[in-house]
């Protein structure tokens, strides 16, 4: 049978995972995305990036988004929460403050689940290399809902 999430759920879910499928709209056709994410439970935002590319020209455009996060262990046996909400694009020093940010909290994620300890943010998330400046944004969410079974 499959129920609802409770708020401690969801947000257990989005703490404890780092990787969700971004959706968005592009050219009137819904696109999804496997992202790197951030959940900052204190500012109730999502904190992403990306290369300056056609995902960020759609999310200029149509700024509603929707990240999908799940845990899957069998047919019978998942979890899943839809965070919807608004992009919004930060740039200079408050982007840079929170690319750090994101680059801590993901660290931290991957050193409590998974016991790996990473010095640099390209060794959990191929978008960032030398060559390209991404681009650091935030979803401000605007609802949580979560299923299990």
């Amino acid at each position: 049978m499959i129920k609802a999430l409770s708020t401690a759920e969801k947000k257990n879910i989005l703490n404890t995972n780092y990787i969700g499928d971004l959706g968005y709209i592009f050219k009137n056709e819904p696109i999804i995305t496997p992202i790197t994410y951030y959940y900052n439970e204190q500012q109730n935002s999502i904190t992403c990036h990306l290369s300056n590319s056609q995902e960020i020209n759609a999310l200029r455009k149509k700024k509603k988004v929707s990240l999908c996060v799940s845990n899957i262990n069998s047919i019978s046996d998942w979890k899943s929460v839809l965070v919807q909400g608004t992009y919004h694009e930060h740039s200079g020093s408050g982007a840079k403050s929170m690319l750090h940010q994101f680059s801590l909290g993901v660290k931290n994620i991957l050193k409590n689940s998974e016991q790996r300890y990473l010095d640099f943010i390209n060794q959990f998330s191929n978008k960032i290399d030398e060559n390209d400046i991404p681009v650091i944004f935030t979803i401000e969410i605007e609802d949580i809902t979560g299923k299990r079974k």
